[in-house]
Parts: C-alpha cells; structure tokens; sequence
C-alpha cells in the first residue's frame, strides 16, 4: 500500500491567497454587531449587513409600490407563466451583447427576428434584417436614425449646410418620438387632432411633406385611445405625392403594441411589409408581445434600408460581432423569455390570448357605457384599450375625480388630456392586458358603482392642478 502525503509537498496557502479564495458575498455580516438604527438610505453604509436583513429592509419598502396587476394604465406586460421566470433568472447573468459566449441566446434573437420578418410579411423573411432592442422606445430611434442617414446620402449636396430634416407624424405619437427629434436634430412636423379624429390624417401627413421630410411616421396603436392609424391610406397618399412631385416618402410602422394584435386579430389589415413604402417596423416584446420589461424589436424590409455605416463591429469580447443599438450591455433574459413565448403559444396561442384582451376590453367598454355618466370615444376593437369621456351634462365630477377616487381602491386608471388640437377633451384610458381577467373586470366595475353616488353628488369637480395633467405615455 503506497504511503501518501497529506499536503503533497505543497506549502500551505498564505494568508492573502486564502482572503482571495473566499467570496465577501459568502460570509454573513457580524451577528454580534448591534443591530439598533437601519443603514442610512442617501450615502454608503459604512458596514455591510446580513443578506436576510438588506433583504427585508427592501421588500417592506416596495410593499408601498402599486400592484402591477391592477395597472390599466400601462401597456407592460405584468404577467408570465413561472415557468418564463425560471428561464429568465438562469439567464439574467448573460450579456446580449456577447455573442460569441453566448452563441445559443444570440441564436434564439437571431429566430425572433426571422419570426417576426414572417409575421409583418417581410418580402423575403430571410434577407430581412432587425435586431432586439430594450424596447419601442430605442427601435424607434434606430429606426429614426436609419431614415435620417439615408435621407443624409441622397442629399449629400445639402446636408447639413443649407438642409435641415424633418420628420411628419401625427400629435398622438409616443413621446420617444418627440425625444428623436430633440436628440438628433430633426424638425418634428406633427399633424394635430380634429373634431372626432384622434390620430394622423393621411392627406394631412402627406401636405406636410418635402424634400426635406426623411420619413413618415405611422403609428398602430394609438397610446391616447388604443386606436390604429390608416397605414394603407397614409402609404396610398404618399404614392400620389410621389406622382405629383417625385417626393419618395418612407413610411416607419411604430407597431408598440398593434403589430403584436393586428396579424393575430385582424389579418386581412393591411399594414405591414406587404406596402412597399413602409420601410421599418418596431414593436415591444414587452407590451403585447407578452414579455416583462425589457426587450423590443426593430425591423426593416431589407438590407438596403438599415445604411451599413450604422452597423458598429467588435471584436474585443472574443469575436467578431455586428450591433445596432444605442446601448451595449443588458441581459439576455428578455430575449430568451421572447422566443420562449413564441414558441409556447404560436400563432394559434397568440390569438387566443389577444383576442381574450380584446373581448374583455370590448365588454368593459360596453358596461363603462351603460352606467349613462360616460361617453366612449374607442370601444376596444383595435387595442384592447378604450378611451372615455363623461358626458356634457355631467358636471358634478370630471374624469380627473373618478381616476383619484379609484387609486384610492388600488386601481390605476389614468385621466388625461388630448392633444392639439383637443386640449379641451379629457378622458380615462383602460388597457386591457393578458392578466386582467373578466373577474377583474368585474372588480373594478363594483367598486366604479360604488363611488358613482359619491361624485354625483359632489357640487363641482375638485380642484386640479392642470399643470400635472399627464397623457400617461407607457
């Protein structure tokens, strides 16, 4: 029997190498310490505390945030099977960006975006090109910057000496768009709302156009009223100016929420890929895509339409790795929980979920309309969401006390003001969501009921400060 050295000859390990070996998130904190006063909350502790107290000093403190499930206001998914959860933790720790490490989530991102090409009718699915993005808010300046730089290389004799770009959509746009044109010096020409029309005119958005215009901003699913914009039209009226004046005008798809209810919902729309002026398209995996918070995607027809010189490849993080995207680093989780989804519900699962949404939008309408204080502007039918006003003889209470009286009961339903040129048109807004059930529905009509006595029979609307009036742009 051979004879074996405990340590093998090795010296023992110093004093700094075993201080290194160990982990300080593996440690507990003092358990002696007195535990007397919590940390301060606006400088750095000076010492750590044990995980279990950090924490609960967290959690009780978020206790105080709103539940998410009782948020009509917002069109973010709120919820997700756990079975979604799961992958989305085991991959948290993945950096998208990191396509060479991580080649089977850049892959899964890679199918997504072919999905989605098929969806949106892409001439051939398989030479369009889209990334995934945070969300709407950043493909919509992708998508901005694309159609700026291409407008860019056709004016190459004017810009940017005596040319200044301009950009045409309607009043109702989400505000990301606004910060588009601010960000990168683009003039905003927006058409404004009249009488009963709450969204873009097509001739109105064609009139604004000229030489100067890199494109035309279409928006299906309005955050106002849950409304989709005539694409068709809006391309049709930009086919006849090109007829007129030679203007070839692209059109970009701001899909947010639609572009992930329309194919599903309503088919035979006309909206996407299949109008060949319609250049991009972007929507939010983490709206009606049914993902939590994080991810959106941003597409375009064609190689031809996303210049190449936006295109930034690296190689310092192991190999060589195309990117479009205004950040760097952020975590796969979303895009993992994106094709998961895809392929969970498929077209047939997608279609069950919205049209629920869609159907439970419609009957909350319905009943909203019924209580005889409330004027609908939308009932539900393209968005899951409906807009309503009250009536003319309602002059006890505004929209303004019915939305404060029900956050009282947890719910939030926000009341706003339109836009130019409805400045004097209020309303509450209603997102109907996968999660919000007809039970829920049903809650929130009792406790609607409930308070309707109460505001009757106030003498007037409190008073508001209008300044804080907000169109509640999720």
């Amino acid at each position: 029997m051979p004879l074996h050295q405990g340590s093998h000859g090795k010296p023992a390990p110093s004093e700094e190498h075993r201080r290194l070996a160990l982990n300080p998130f593996f440690g507990e904190a003092d358990p002696t310490a007195p535990m007397i006063a919590a940390p301060p909350t606006h400088v750095l502790p000076d010492g750590p505390l044990p995980p279990s107290t950090a924490y609960r000093l967290v959690h009780d403190e978020l206790m105080l945030d709103g539940n998410s499930r009782l948020n009509l206001a917002t069109f973010v998914t709120t919820w997700m099977e756990p079975q979604a959860g799961v992958l989305m933790a085991e991959c948290r720790d993945k950096n998208m960006i990191d396509k060479d490490e991580y080649p089977r989530t850049a892959e899964l991102e890679r199918r997504c975006v072919a999905m989605l090409a098929d969806l949106w009718n892409a001439p051939d699915p398989s030479t369009a090109v889209g990334c995934s993005t945070t969300g709407s808010s950043e493909a919509c300046m992708l998508a901005g910057l694309a159609l700026k730089r291409r407008w860019a290389a056709r004016n190459a004799d004017r810009y940017p000496g005596t040319a200044r770009p301009n950009l045409v959509m309607g009043v109702n746009v989400q505000v990301c768009w606004d910060k588009f044109c601010n960000f990168w010096e683009v003039e905003a020409r927006q058409v404004p709302m009249e009488g009963e029309r709450f969204h873009l005119d097509p001739q109105a958005a064609a009139e604004l156009c000229d030489e100067n215009t890199i494109g035309v901003v279409g928006i299906l699913g309005s955050t106002f009223d849950g409304s989709y914009e005539p694409i068709a039209e809006l391309c049709a009226a930009l086919d006849d100016l090109q007829e007129r004046t030679g203007l070839d005008i692209p059109v970009h798809v701001d899909g947010a929420s639609g572009a992930m209810v329309a194919p599903f919902l309503d088919p035979d729309l006309v909206w996407d890929f299949r109008l060949p002026r319609v250049s991009s398209i972007n929507t939010s995996g983490h709206k009606y895509g049914l993902v939590y918070p994080g991810v959106g995607w941003a597409l375009w027809r064609s190689p031809a339409e996303l210049p190449e010189e936006l295109v930034f490849r690296v190689n310092y993080l192991g190999g060589d790795m195309p990117t479009f995207a205004l950040n760097f680093s952020r975590p796969g989780a979303q895009v993992v929980a994106q094709y998961y989804t895809f392929v969970r519900l498929g077209r047939e699962g997608y279609r069950a979920v919205q049209q629920t949404s869609r159907d439970i939008a419609g009957r909350l309408a319905g009943e909203f309309e019924a209580l005889d204080d409330f004027r609908l502007l939308t009932r539900g039918d393209d968005l899951p969401v409906f807009a309503v006003t009250t009536k003319p003889e309602v002059k006890a209470y505004d929209v303004f006390d019915v939305s404060r009286r029900l956050r009282e009961r947890g719910w939030l339903v926000p009341a706003y003001t339109f836009p130019a040129n409805r400045q004097d048109l209020s309303v509450l807004r209603v997102v109907c969501r996968n999660g919000f059930s007809s039970d829920l529905a049903e809650l929130l009509l009792d406790d609607l009921r409930r308070l309707l006595p109460e505001l009757r029979g106030q003498a007037h609307p409190l008073h508001r400060d209008r300044q804080a009036q907000t169109a509640f742009h999720h």
